[in-house]
């Protein structure tokens, strides 16, 4: 759970609300939704067809995008090769917003965006790229305290909010009540402007039940987004954060494109230099098994960002780097970076655009381990082609022999044909299963038929 400023309700919408004057006005730009209304388009088709694979700004430049530092990142991605090799989404995380609209929807900051939000999106559309935005559920409760309308309806916010529960984990906001008139027109506005500017994905942080500060459920708020996305006629990734509760993993899987399975990679508090450490990427180890089953077409297992890109200050030795690229593949998690890609380290912008390890991620059959009783572990899938995937790990603290027995895959063959996808070699053929002694938290990562 992110526990910095960027939840806190801007201070000047604090202040506007203790007095009930109306908040700010618009941002230039801002399209008026009513010019988007949902009868005039079919529904959207379904997206994440693949797991998505771009950049996020949280990680690096935390609370404060700028139309500078956004563009920067993109322009990275489309030079650097890595859009070339399928990254392709350039998300803005929390910090865009600073005040409300009419409607009491967050707007951008005039200062960070002096051009708006929607000349962002088309900079990146233009290069070839996505555009993503990121926001929390429920209604700014400075929105409902000003008791702003809701655009084309002749209802107001504090008509469709319920003032006794919170809106999302963080306690920002008021949940919306969806038995009102008025309540799914709000989310259906929200939507609309968002695809008039051209957003492409949504981050919706902080939905509960989850992991949280308070009590929340937003699955009324999902489903509410999930069909309002559908009626803009746009194809709009809808993604979830975070510490979901496995126990709702069909609710998220219908109404969504991926979920957050754990908190925050970003190490915030460590002593160590860098954006993670090894504790925060060996937890997804341990709870990513449970979540297999609901990954697949259309929604996807999220890892959090994958902080690969600037050498040591991942904050990873490079075995490390390996195996967490190597995790994220084997589960066909989205592959969103969180580094500075305008400072791309070259060894791990190869590991990046290793299209055999990427091939991986993109088929979408998220791996699960043989066994996890020690820290010498074994992760496969089966492949369409009838291969297998087999990732080789091992999780210790110094070096150990790992080995993969071809009947723990599943497999009635006792010859197997193995392919290094890190190194692209052809290793022949082996008999029995596969073993390789590797360093401290160290990995191989393999295709196998086994005959």
């Amino acid at each position: 759970m992110r526990l910095t400023s960027r939840h806190l309700i801007p201070a000047l919408a604090l202040i506007l609300a203790g007095t009930g004057t109306l908040l700010a006005a618009p941002a230039s730009g801002a399209t008026d939704a009513a010019a988007h209304p949902p009868a005039a388009h079919p529904p959207a088709v379904r997206t994440a067809a693949v797991p998505p694979m771009g950049w996020s700004s949280w990680s690096f430049i935390r609370s404060k995008p700028t139309a500078r530092n956004i563009e920067a990142q993109g322009l990275a991605m489309h030079t650097s090769g890595l859009q070339a090799h399928g990254y392709r989404y350039v998300n803005i995380d929390a910090g865009w917003s600073d005040h409300l609209d009419d409607y009491g929807r967050w707007a951008w900051n005039t200062a960070s965006f002096p051009d708006g939000i929607p000349a962002v999106a088309s900079y990146l559309h233009r290069l070839g790229l996505k555009f993503g935005i990121y926001l929390t559920p429920g209604i700014p409760k400075a929105a409902v305290a000003a008791n702003l309308p809701i655009e084309g309806t002749p209802y107001h916010l504090a008509d469709i909010a319920d003032t006794t529960q919170p809106g999302n984990t963080h306690d920002d906001s008021w949940r919306i009540d969806f038995s009102k008139p008025g309540a799914q027109e709000y989310v259906q506005g929200y939507a609309n402007l968002l695809a008039s500017w051209g957003v492409d994905y949504i981050k919706m942080d902080f939905v509960g039940p989850g992991g949280g500060l308070v009590p929340g459920d937003q699955r009324p708020d999902m489903a509410a987004w999930h069909q309002a996305i559908q009626h803009t006629g746009r194809s709009i990734d809808l993604e979830l954060s975070n510490s979901l509760s496995i126990a709702d993993a069909d609710f998220w899987k219908a109404n969504s494109n991926g979920w957050r399975i754990d908190g925050d990679i970003e190490c915030y508090h460590c002593t160590t230099v860098g954006l993670t450490d090894w504790p925060h990427v060996l937890k997804r180890f341990t709870d990513e098994p449970a979540w297999v089953p609901y990954g697949s077409r259309g929604g996807w297992n999220d890892l959090d960002s994958l902080e690969l890109g600037n050498g040591a200050d991942d904050g990873l030795t490079p075995d490390e780097r390996q195996t967490t690229m190597t995790l994220w593949a084997i589960s066909a998690a989205p592959l969103l970076l969180g580094t500075d890609l305008t400072k791309l380290d070259p060894d791990d912008l190869k590991a990046l655009t290793n299209d055999e390890v990427l091939a991986v991620d993109r088929a979408g059959h998220p791996a699960r381990p043989v066994s996890q009783a020690t820290p010498q572990q074994v992760w496969f899938s089966r492949n369409g082609d009838g291969s297998y995937t087999v990732a080789l790990f091992n999780l210790a603290d110094s070096p150990a022999q790992v080995t993969a027995d071809w009947s723990d895959l599943g497999a009635h063959g006792r010859r197997g044909r193995v392919r290094d996808l890190w190194t692209h070699q052809n290793l022949g053929v082996e008999q029995g299963g596969v073993s390789a002694t590797l360093p401290a938290h160290g990995s191989r990562l393999l295709k196998v038929f086994v005959d």
